[in-house]
């Protein structure tokens, strides 16, 4: 086995990222999204995969996907059962997977989190058995890969590996949690190395549901500004190759970052609404900074969860003053949403994946939408492109049901 599961012991493993595959609306790949996000471009456009006439929002940041796919072990019978959040999970795969190196092995374990799965399969089954109850073609296989882990074992398919999966569905920090689950393995020795990541694709219940609720902006997104009016939905996937340090140095693997530390949380607070001190996000920035074994002055940017919803934005800048104190006001902090929209099951993925790029060129996104910046951030709020030096990047995803999980990075020099 090229890559054997280690034995657990008390040693702790430095945890570096190896391979990193990304695809959003700004653009498919690591080099045109980096592009994408240091300059600050917003990526939205009026939606066209299903009709919204009669929602109250119109617009979202949708991919322009067509039917090339990379070349893969899939046979042509699986590829034309893929749906569109299968398709954007191979293409940011495909990427990380040819970037590590790494080469078919028996055993490769799999961490994914995903809010919707493959929903449109979903929503075509449910419109076939509703329209036409007596025609049964295609449902069979409608059923069977609407399910997440059939996604995960398509996506074991395509580059020939096997081992356990693990999918989490953990709202919108479904994607941090798997990556922040994939640490752990390699940190304890349970894994040598796991790919991991996560997907979402736009779906239209998914859509009608958050317009339901009145969370999306009729306008623009606005993370952290004064007179936000709610988030905009995106779609995309972001998959990490990571492993330990002492791998990647005998495979003579470049590096393009490491995880250091990893924090997980709920607050119990309500469904839909964060706690408003934001209590499990400062419990998870604390359990991260403390197992990346720094402090909030050593922290050089923070990616904010920053949906531009008026309570979690709120919430959220309260967490992190209370958590940087008197530190706060020296570290910068953007939303990257503000460009890409939320991708909900994949956005902490993708936010890692930026904080790996900002750390790795040394700049920072900025949110380009803010207009008067909130008065509750004692934070300076990255408004425009900037570039800088600094060592740790820290990434917050908060999700519905009081979900927290936070991330740090370190460049790697």
């Amino acid at each position: 086995m090229l890559f054997p599961p280690s034995r657990r012991s008390s040693e702790v493993h430095r945890v570096v990222i190896t391979g990193a595959g990304i695809v959003t609306a700004l653009g498919f790949g690591w080099k045109t999204n980096a592009e994408g996000f240091r300059a600050g471009r917003t990526a939205f456009r009026p939606v066209t995969l299903f009709d919204v006439s009669q929602q109250r929002a119109k617009m979202a940041a949708e991919i322009s996907l067509n039917d090339d796919l990379p070349r893969t072990k899939l046979s042509p019978r699986q590829i034309t059962r893929l749906d569109r959040a299968s398709k954007l999970l191979l293409h940011a795969a495909h990427e990380a997977w040819t970037q590590s190196g790494w080469e078919p092995t028996e055993y490769l374990p799999i961490a994914l989190g995903t809010t919707s799965g493959g929903m449109s399969l979903g929503e075509a089954y449910f419109r076939q058995a509703t329209q036409m109850p007596g025609r049964n073609r295609q449902q069979p296989a409608r059923v069977s890969h609407y399910q997440a882990q059939r996604q995960a074992l398509d996506l074991a398919d395509a580059f020939e590996f096997q081992g356990p999966v693990t999918i989490i569905s953990n709202a919108c920090a479904s994607g941090a949690n798997a990556i922040g689950h994939a640490w752990h393995l390699v940190r304890t020795g349970q894994a040598e190395c796991v790919f991991t990541g996560g997907y979402d694709a736009i779906s239209h219940l998914v859509f009608s549901g958050f317009d339901s609720l009145q969370a999306l902006s009729t306008t623009s997104c606005r993370p952290f500004d004064a007179h936000r009016d709610g988030l905009a939905l995106g779609e995309g996937a972001a998959m990490l190759a990571i492993e330990s340090l002492d791998s990647a140095k005998k495979r003579g693997a470049e590096i393009l970052g490491e995880i250091v530390g990893y924090g997980a949380a709920n607050d119990s607070h309500h469904l839909t609404q964060p706690h408003p001190q934001g209590t499990a996000a400062v419990a998870t920035m604390t359990a991260a900074a403390r197992a990346a074994q720094i402090t909030p002055e050593q922290i050089g940017y923070i990616n904010a969860h920053g949906t531009a919803t008026p309570l979690n934005d709120s919430a959220e800048a309260a967490a992190i003053n209370t958590w940087a104190g008197t530190h706060v006001s020296r570290i910068p902090v953007s939303s990257t949403k503000a460009s890409i929209g939320h991708l909900l099951g994949a956005a902490g993925a993708v936010e890692v994946a930026v904080c790996a790029m900002a750390l790795r060129g040394q700049w920072l996104p900025p949110t380009m939408t803010i207009e008067t910046p909130d008065p509750i951030c004692a934070f300076p709020l990255v408004r425009e492109p900037r570039d800088t030096k600094f060592e740790y990047a820290l990434t917050n995803s908060f999700g519905f049901g009081g979900a927290n999980a936070t991330l740090i990075l370190r460049r790697w020099s």
